[in-house]
């Protein structure tokens, strides 16, 4: 296995290659269906005062902070940033989140309606297999970081990528992607845990995701404040120039339903990846390969 930086960011790395050869390739196999929620046209959203690339951005629980990473490629020391809202279409960039940020990937930020920050990072990944971290964060900073355990599988050459926390605090929407010594991910799949007496367990029901989950790469969860919507990214395998990443959705009508088969957001085009929902469900932002660079665009609602 290469050094787990390395392999870590190695679809990103990937993908960003293949942008170039056809960013203007979409994805579209979804099925007629009147009750599918559409979008309107993608608002590109300014971050002013930040001009590097944005990715895996996150909304806060109450909209007024972004959360987000600077690009991942090898090349690069990834780390966590924010930025308060001026409008639904502007942010303000206040800098990077401190006491989180290590000569290492991290990644992926979400936080609960608690404030409870997860990231990913490799810091400890050659030694715990561990990806997965919990913190505190308070008016720009972090404090308390740990691993969150029982997320792992604890199998070598498997990561744990993304995550996604619920808006309670309870659940942790998260990936497993499959790596070997050659690369990857040649798998990655959306997994649940739950948190049970405090402490996360992975979960048992598997079905909740068996009309999301394929032979593609699904990752990059977002999940809505009733947990009734989906969204994720998902992008065929094998990686070619004819597959790049594109932003799906799922709902369902019960929290203790599964959800429904995935259909991709139309209005959601080129090459684009981790999706955002706002606090009120009606907007959803991204981050897109423009320019040769990662930028920040949001859709809303259609009534």
């Amino acid at each position: 296995m290469r050094n787990p930086k390395n392999n870590c960011k190695t679809l990103f790395l990937i993908l960003s290659i293949l942008a170039f050869i056809s960013c203007s390739h979409i994805i579209d196999n979804q099925l007629p269906n009147s009750n599918l929620i559409t979008f309107g046209l993608p608002q590109k959203v300014a971050v002013i005062g930040y001009n590097n690339h944005i990715m895996e951005p996150f909304l806060s629980r109450d909209g007024t902070t972004l959360f987000f990473n600077n690009l991942n490629t090898p090349d690069v020391n990834t780390n966590l940033y924010y930025a308060t809202k001026i409008s639904n279409t502007s942010f303000e960039y206040k800098g990077e989140i401190a006491g989180v940020n290590t000569e290492y990937l991290e990644g992926v930020p979400t936080v609960s309606s608690a404030h409870k920050l997860y990231f990913v990072s490799e810091r400890n990944y050659t030694t715990t297999l561990e990806m997965v971290y919990e913190s505190d964060f308070f008016n720009g900073s972090v404090s308390n970081i740990q691993a969150v355990p029982n997320i792992s599988k604890n199998q070598v050459g498997w990561v744990n990528f993304d995550v996604e926390i619920s808006e309670n605090g309870n659940y942790l929407y998260a990936v497993d992607g499959r790596y070997d010594e050659f690369g990857g991910p040649y798998e990655a799949n959306l997994f649940l845990a739950e948190k049970i007496n405090g402490i996360f367990q992975r979960s048992n029901n598997t079905s909740i995701f068996e009309n999301i989950n394929t032979t593609a790469l699904e990752y990059a969860a977002c999940i809505s404040s009733d947990m009734l919507e989906l969204y994720f990214t998902r992008v065929d395998t094998p990686l070619s120039n004819t597959s790049i990443p594109q932003i799906y959705m799922a709902t369902r009508n019960s929290i203790n339903e599964d959800f429904n088969t995935a259909y991709k957001i139309n209005s959601i085009t080129g090459f684009v990846e981790g999706p955002t929902i706002s606090p009120d469900g009606q907007r959803i932002y991204y981050h897109k390969y423009e320019n040769e660079q990662f930028v920040l665009y949001m859709v809303e609602k259609e009534e």
